[in-house]
């Protein structure tokens, strides 16, 4: 594509992290998926973002799916393509948006994991055995106990939480929003274990690696996938297989999804109706077990 485009994009780019102030992965896959289709208008001789139209967008699409790629990453590329595009439009660069009506190929939802109450009991009754550990365990019992993404718990601070009212603050949430929410005694202990023995540094960061630095997601993922391993977990352990676990359980017991809306920080209540499925799945499995006329002989 011409250098005008490269530039457009570019533009765009410091417009997401600058003024929509997006997360950081979301921002890094926008810039994926649109360096991917920046590479498709190449081949196909578009040199410029005036020059795409709505067929080049589904011959696109079309070939994504041919290749295997899956309905939910075609739609985050949609995505990215509808936002730059709404962009162009916003900064009078172009008059109209040839992605506006093109949709993904659909895909059946798949439920997300959770384990169950007795196996998240089984987890988090774990006595540790290095100063590690204890930070291990203070960080998964706060994902159990508050719902917490990956990407919020690792951007916690110390000063984020509130151990006279039992609650903590998320500043960094999807899309930039904040919100509070509460901690249970449980994680407030192990959290208040952890504090106790971690290593003195000049770090604001609640969680910090052995060398006294901030942890990274991957570090999380690592050290939890460790402790499911070792501690004869068989389901492979992921931190948003304890949020999963956190929106099941409590709207399995309060039935108010409102309020699992509000605390997981979702903005839309259809992503949270997903957890309705998994209760009802529950519900199901007792129906089965205990009606007379549903038990197999």
């Amino acid at each position: 594509m011409h250098a005008e485009a490269s530039r457009q994009l570019q533009l765009y780019l410091q417009y997401l992290e600058t003024e929509k102030r997006v997360a950081e992965n979301t921002s890094t896959s926008y810039q994926r998926d649109l360096l991917r289709f920046t590479g498709f208008c190449s081949e196909q001789k578009l040199d410029n973002w005036t020059d795409v139209q709505v067929n080049d967008v589904r011959r696109y699409i079309a070939a994504r799916h041919k290749d295997g790629i899956g309905s939910k990453t075609i739609q985050r590329e949609l995505a990215a393509l509808r936002s730059f595009y709404r962009y162009l439009l916003k900064t009078h660069q172009l008059a109209s948006n040839p992605v506006q009506h093109v949709r993904a190929p659909k895909a059946a939802k798949k439920l997300p994991k959770v384990l169950d109450v007795d196996q998240m009991t089984g987890m988090l009754n774990v006595v540790p055995d290095s100063i590690l550990e204890i930070r291990d365990l203070a960080m998964f019992e706060l994902f159990y106990s508050s719902g917490l993404r990956l990407s919020e718990l690792v951007k916690l601070d110390t000063t984020d939480i509130d151990f006279a009212e039992g609650y903590l603050r998320v500043r960094f949430g999807k899309g930039g929003k904040q919100r509070q929410l509460p901690i249970g005694k449980k994680a407030l202990e192990a959290i208040k274990a952890w504090l106790a023995v971690r290593t003195e540094v000049n770090e604001l960061a609640l969680f910090i690696s052995a060398q006294g630095r901030r942890l990274t997601q991957r570090s999380v993922q690592l050290r939890m996938d460790r402790w499911g391993k070792k501690n004869g977990i068989a389901e492979h352990l992921h931190p948003h297989m304890l949020r999963h676990s956190f929106a099941s359980h409590l709207l399995e017991a309060s039935q108010d999804i409102r309020a699992v809306q509000e605390l997981l920080g979702h903005s839309d209540i259809a992503t949270t109706q997903i957890y309705t499925h998994l209760d009802f799945q529950h519900l199901a499995a007792i129906y089965d077990k205990a009606h007379p006329r549903s038990r197999k002989a």
